[in-house]
């Protein structure tokens, strides 16, 4: 039998160790469209509404249609038997419907920028009782300023503005410990340590500024502006940015 001379086997842990080395170097891609399929479910729902109530029904029924689901305040001078039950749903329902193209695409692309973090923090259930009690709150402080009056507000502005003022306590927080990354969720920021940030009186400002500007009759956004309910925004980002805590699952960071 022929003797044969063999190689000593090689360690495959060098090549193995390389790999591994190798593939945490490769970029982590993210999907370019990274909205929570809730957001896209409100998304569709806002759309659908609209184009059903603009180029399904008829001019008289979508009017009447607008007219049921609208919130007015002048439901709540009028006594509750000699009306319908408007007055009850009307407080959430006016913010499923939109005015024209322009006021449902600016208030879908704030809904997706701000409803995005939100509902990642606080899950969908939370989402939606979040939704009704917004919408409610604008619809309060619109009611308390225009109280009788016959105007007619729709929109999702309120819920947008609410999930704004909720953003504002926590995605501007900046992260503890010394590691930059991190996969626990940023901390819960008191009412007063979030207006201690500057990125947060900045944009708070800001809106603030809109909004007031917009109410002594400023054209901020052209046409659009005469028929913007300031009072509504500002009563929805009171309820995100103060009553954020009830919906916030994460626990408030301990005091030291």
């Amino acid at each position: 039998m022929d003797d044969q001379s063999t190689e000593p086997p090689r360690s495959e842990a060098p090549e193995t160790n390389e790999a591994v080395l190798e593939a945490g170097r490769q970029p982590v891609h993210q999907p370019i469209f990274n909205v929570p399929p809730a957001i896209m479910a409100s998304l569709a729902l806002l759309t659908g509404i609209f184009l059903v109530q603009t180029y399904l029904l008829s001019p008289q029924v979508s009017e009447a249609f607008v007219v049921r689901f609208g919130f007015s305040p002048v439901r709540y001078v009028v006594p509750f038997a000699d009306q319908g039950l408007e007055w009850l749903w009307s407080p959430v329902t006016y913010s499923f419907l939109h005015g024209g193209i322009e006021h449902i695409v600016f208030n879908s692309l704030w809904l997706a920028a701000f409803g995005t973090p939100v509902l990642r923090r606080i899950g969908t259930p939370r989402f939606v009782i979040f939704w009704i009690g917004s919408a409610a709150a604008g619809a309060l402080l619109h009611a308390l300023l225009n109280w009788g009056q016959p105007t007619l507000m729709i929109g999702a502005s309120a819920v947008v503005s609410a999930l704004m003022g909720a953003a504002c306590r926590f995605a501007f927080a900046r992260p503890s410990g010394h590691s930059h990354i991190s996969d626990a969720a940023p901390p819960r920021l008191s009412v007063l340590g979030a207006l201690s940030q500057r990125t947060v009186l900045v944009f708070t400002g800001a809106w603030l500024f809109g909004n007031l500007a917009i109410a002594v009759g400023l054209p901020l956004f052209g046409d659009l502006g005469a028929a913007v309910a300031w009072d509504a925004h500002i009563g929805g980002f009171l309820f995100g940015f103060l009553l954020f805590g009830l919906f916030d699952p994460v626990p408030a960071p301990a005091a030291r």
